[in-house]
């Protein structure tokens, strides 16, 4: 199981260096100026939205491009109707992306 740090807990800066993206590269990807990412690397608070976006694109590595309404529609349904399908295909995809790694 990963185990994810509280994103408000994350340094953005240590995450974009550890990824080897310059500021450019990193904010833009979350809709973020280049400036507005410096403010938010230098301390400056952070809203909650670009907070969850950096955890989503940068920890989670998700592609937020790839992902459809339909998709999330259907991750929705099958929480909430079909929990133990939902538990199991979970499990499943883990395990998949683990033998991928």
């Amino acid at each position: 199981m990963t185990i994810v740090k509280p994103i408000d807990k994350i340094d953005a800066r240590e995450i974009r260096r550890k990824l080897g993206l310059n500021q450019q590269q990193f904010w833009s990807t979350l809709g973020v100026t280049q400036s507005g990412g410096s403010r938010y690397e230098s301390g400056r608070n952070m809203p909650k939205p670009v907070r969850e976006l950096l955890r989503l694109v940068h920890v989670e590595q998700i592609d937020l491009k790839a992902i459809k309404r339909e998709d999330w529609e259907v991750v929705e349904y099958l929480k909430v109707q079909e929990p133990e399908l939902f538990k199991s295909l979970k499990k499943s995809a883990r395990s998949h992306a683990k033998k991928a790694a």
